[in-house]
């Protein structure tokens, strides 16, 4: 089975595929400081929830948007999964070109996200991402990565809202039951969903008069469906996207 790690900075999603099925998937929060060793006891003990073992990852690939964790992943393919393990990088095959000024900043991440889309839509598309920046990678319809747009995610506004002042509490992210806040906490949620989904409305509608009516907006990410559906603009939404993009990454660079 293949395992699939994406490194997020926030929380990191893991997936077990057999084949093209995804049998099984779980988030926990990323640990920047985590060891090869400890990411390894994670590993073990969340395998172990559905019955299985390392012995049954036969190959493993890694997107992290967290350097020093990059590193150590890779540490924990070479001691714990027979050196099977791949980091998304430099030199590996996308089938996606690059078509920025400096392709090097381009995050794993946003790569990975841009190779799932094109193969589910082939042709135009933008992925939204909501992490905890929310990314918006801009995919021709000939399968290039154009570039993207880069936004504060909902949880950082949220908290920066609670640092910066006296009287406003950090509250939990949920959809608001009305438009008009009668409560502090009603107010901030009902500010923050509809805000975010406004902003989402707004870029994607303005890419789409730039590129076309026919460029397709997948949301994904962790938030997505908190937001999503008080969006006009977005038409699929797939928490899987990052996972199904690595597996494709993996398959295109076997042998």
């Amino acid at each position: 089975m293949l395992l699939a790690v994406d490194v997020g900075n926030t929380q990191t999603h893991l997936g077990m595929f057999r084949d093209e099925k995804l049998v099984v998937h779980w988030r926990y929060a990323t640990v920047r400081d985590a060891t090869a060793d400890e990411l390894a006891t994670v590993l073990v003990g969340l395998l172990g929830l559905r019955g299985l073992s390392l012995d049954d990852v036969s190959g493993a690939v890694v997107s992290s948007v967290v350097p020093q964790l990059s590193h150590e992943w890779a540490e924990t393919g070479s001691r714990y999964l027979g050196g099977t393990l791949q980091v998304i990088g430099p030199g590996v095959k996308t089938g996606i070109p690059i078509r920025t000024e400096n392709p090097h900043e381009t995050g794993p991440d946003r790569l990975v996200n841009a190779v799932a889309a094109y193969d589910r839509v082939g042709g135009a598309c933008v992925v939204v991402d909501f992490g905890t920046t929310i990314n918006y990678d801009i995919v021709s319809a000939d399968g290039e990565l154009l570039g993207a747009i880069f936004t504060p995610g909902v949880e950082i506004s949220i908290q920066a809202l609670a640092q910066r002042t006296a009287r406003l509490p950090p509250i939990e992210i949920e959809a608001p039951s009305e438009l008009i806040g009668r409560t502090t906490v009603a107010a901030i949620r009902s500010g923050i969903v509809y805000g975010f989904a406004g902003q989402v409305d707004a870029i994607v509608g303005r890419l789409r008069e730039e590129m076309g009516d026919e460029i397709t907006a997948i949301a994904t990410g962790g938030l997505a469906h908190t937001i999503v559906p008080f969006c006009d603009q977005i038409d699929e939404t797939d928490d899987l996207l990052t996972l199904t993009g690595l597996r494709l990454i993996w398959e295109r660079n076997r042998g």
